[in-house]
């Protein structure tokens, strides 16, 4: 018997996949309920839990593919013979997406079958030191920390708040304005739209994901917001964040302020992958990365 019964990701299936998240130590800023959830539309993002392993599939124009298998080292051979039987099943080439090393090199001795394994260097996260975002001490940050200084300088009366309820309504407000702005200079870029709608989804029902949020506040109107979760033992992911950029220091300050209320304990903070987006790398760059989750893809020969 090699089909297995997928289903599609819901908002009750969190503390399932919570739990096998959970269960080891997880870098990758993908392997977490929220991000999933958040994504599950574009991507098909589907599961299935069998024999205490978690299956996962995504699909994207057309090609089907499946993440690592979640759960017990021991059971790690037995998972990919599955996804392996699966796939041969339904007419598929199997292609693992977003792999981290540890599985990796597993199937780099994987005796079932032979895999291209490559890189994917625009899905590499960034991961900072926590203190580093706080204090953005040192050369290399200065211009940060320049930032900074002149957002409060020019803005005493802003206030850093955390998210509630009570302040989602006025984030929705500045989600609206980003997305206007964004639309303008890239027409054409279906990720816009759905990242829009998917922190809709999440502010629908805030408090049931269990995430830490902050915002800040300037003359009654909310210019930047942005929220997070713990993601394993030492890290935090930061799914989103979200700022005026015709404000100077929005950003460094949203970021600093975030960190240094709501996770000064924790030792990293991920803050995802560029996507291959100039942009973004330069401004994920910028922050100089203390470390870099590398993920690959494997493609069965």
């Amino acid at each position: 018997m090699s089909i297995i019964d997928f289903h599609d990701l819901t908002k009750q299936d969190k503390p399932l996949l919570d739990r096998y998240f959970r269960s080891r130590y997880y870098e990758n800023s993908h392997f977490n309920f929220t991000n999933l959830f958040m994504w599950r539309i574009p991507y098909h993002v589907r599961w299935c839990e069998e024999n205490g392993v978690l299956y996962m599939t995504c699909e994207w124009e057309g090609t089907l593919m499946a993440m690592q298998p979640f759960g017990p080292e021991e059971k790690m051979q037995e998972a990919t013979d599955r996804f392996l039987a699966y796939f041969q099943e339904i007419g598929r080439p199997l292609l693992f997406v977003g792999l981290e090393s540890g599985y990796a090199e597993f199937l780099e001795q994987y005796k079932g079958a032979s895999f291209d394994i490559r890189e994917d260097r625009d899905n590499f996260d960034y991961v900072y030191l926590a203190e580093k975002l706080i204090s953005l001490s040192g050369r290399k940050l200065h211009s940060k920390k320049n930032h900074l200084n002149a957002f409060r300088k020019m803005y005493p009366q802003a206030e850093y708040l955390a998210i509630t309820e009570e302040i989602i309504p006025a984030c929705r407000v500045e989600l609206e304005s980003w997305y206007q702005m964004r639309l303008t200079d890239e027409p054409d870029d279906p990720f816009i739209d759905w990242e829009r709608r998917a922190i809709l989804e999440v502010f629908d029902d805030y408090e049931y994901f269990g995430l830490r949020g902050g915002a800040i506040r300037l003359d009654g109107r909310i210019i930047a917001f942005t929220f997070g979760e713990q993601l394993n033992t030492d890290s935090v992911v930061v799914h989103v964040e979200k700022a005026d950029p015709n404000i100077r220091g929005a950003y460094p300050a949203i970021n600093q302020g975030y960190v240094a209320n709501n996770w000064s304990a924790m030792t990293y903070i991920n803050r995802e992958e560029d996507m291959g987006h100039e942009g973004l790398r330069k401004a994920k760059e910028s922050y100089k990365p203390e470390k870099m989750i590398r993920k690959f893809n494997a493609r069965c020969k």
